[in-house]
C-alpha cells in the first residue's frame, strides 16, 4: 500500500518475471530463492517509486494531454507491428491486456519519464574540470583499447622425465637454428610442433591477454612485431614464439575522452538528483507491504 494505492503480488511478479526467468537457468536450490527474492524486492521498490511519482504528479495538478498516448500507440504499431492494429490488439488479448490497461500504462510511463525529466535538467549542469581530470586518471583503462597480438607458436616437448631429455632440447635448438636462418615459421611448425596448432602452422590467431600462460604472455606481449623469441622453458615443454601483428593498446588522451566522461559525470548527478527527490518522496509516504 503506498499512500492509498495498492500495488498487487501478480503486478510484482509480472515485471520481475523476465529476470526470473534468466535466474532459473543460472541458479538452483536455496541462490535460486535467495535470488529471486532479491530480483522481487527490487521489483516491488520500482513499483512503490513508480506509483509515488505518479501520486506527485496529480499532486501537482499537471496533465499530459492524450494525444500524447495516441500517437505512443501509433508508433509501436508502426514499430512493433507493421502498422497492423489488428495483430497489436491481438497480441494484447494474448497477453490478458485490454486496450484500456494498455493506454493507461502507456500513460503513467509517460508521466514518470516526464517527472523524472522535470527533477532534472541535465543541460543546466556543469562538472568541474578537475573532476573531470581525477576520472581521467583514474579510469585510464576504461579508454585504453584491448591489446591482441597475432601470435605463432612452436612447442617441443622436453620430456625430462625420459632419456630424451637432452635430444627434445638439441631439437628446439636445431629448430630455432631454422627459424633463425630464415625459415618459414609455419612450415617448421607443421614439421616440428606438438602443439594442437601444429596443422595450423602454429597459428593461434588473434590472441589478448590472459589467453596464454602469464610467463609466455609476458613475453608474447612484449616481443616486436617479426620477431622470434628464443627458446622458453615452461611446464616441462620449450617454446618458440612470433608476433605477426599487434593493435590496440593505445589509450586516448584527456582531449579525446572529456566528452564522454562529461556525459557519464553528468548522468551519475542526475541520478543522484533522482534519488534524493524520490528518496523525500518516499520519507513523507505511508508505505506498508503485507
Amino acid at each position: 500500500m503506498v499512500n492509498g494505492d495498492i500495488i498487487t503480488l501478480s503486478q510484482v511478479r509480472e515485471l520481475s518475471a523476465p529476470r526470473e526467468k534468466v535466474l532459473r537457468s543460472q541458479y538452483t536450490g536455496a541462490e535460486l530463492e535467495k535470488q529471486l527474492k532479491a530480483t522481487r524486492e527490487l521489483a516491488l521498490k520500482d513499483l512503490i517509486d513508480r506509483r509515488l511519482v505518479i501520486q506527485a504528479f496529480k499532486k501537482e495538478k499537471y496533465e499530459i494531454p492524450d494525444h500524447f498516448v495516441e500517437e505512443r500507440m501509433h508508433e509501436i504499431i508502426r514499430e512493433n507491428f507493421g502498422g497492423d492494429r489488428n495483430t497489436f490488439i491481438k497480441t494484447l488479448e494474448a497477453q490478458e491486456y485490454t486496450l484500456g490497461e494498455f493506454k493507461q500504462k502507456e500513460m503513467e510511463s509517460i508521466i514518470v519519464q516526464a517527472m523524472r525529466g522535470k527533477n532534472v535538467k541535465k543541460e543546466n549542469m556543469v562538472v568541474p574540470p578537475p573532476k573531470i581530470e581525477e576520472y581521467y586518471k583514474q579510469h585510464r583503462n576504461e579508454f585504453t583499447s584491448k591489446e591482441r597480438i597475432k601470435l605463432r607458436l612452436i612447442m617441443v616437448p622436453s620430456r625430462a622425465d625420459t632419456a630424451n631429455a637432452a635430444a627434445q632440447r638439441a631439437l628446439a635448438e636445431e629448430v630455432l637454428g631454422q627459424l633463425a636462418g630464415g625459415a618459414d615459421f609455419a612450415q617448421v611448425a607443421q614439421t616440428y610442433s606438438a602443439d594442437s596448432s601444429r596443422d595450423l602452422g602454429g597459428d593461434w590467431g588473434w590472441i589478448e591477454r590472459k589467453t596464454l600462460a602469464a610467463p609466455l604472455e609476458k613475453i608474447a606481449f612484449n616481443m616486436p612485431v617479426g620477431r622470434i623469441s628464443n627458446i622458453i622453458e615452461y611446464g616441462g615443454n620449450y617454446y618458440i614464439l612470433k608476433v605477426e601483428a599487434r593493435e590496440g593498446g593505445v589509450t586516448r588522451s584527456l582531449a579525446e575522452a572529456r566528452p564522454d566522461i562529461e556525459k557519464k559525470l553528468i548522468q551519475e548527478q542526475a541520478h543522484d538528483i533522482q534519488e534524493r527527490w524520490l528518496a523525500g518522496l518516499r520519507a513523507k509516504a505511508y508505505i506498508r507491504t503485507f
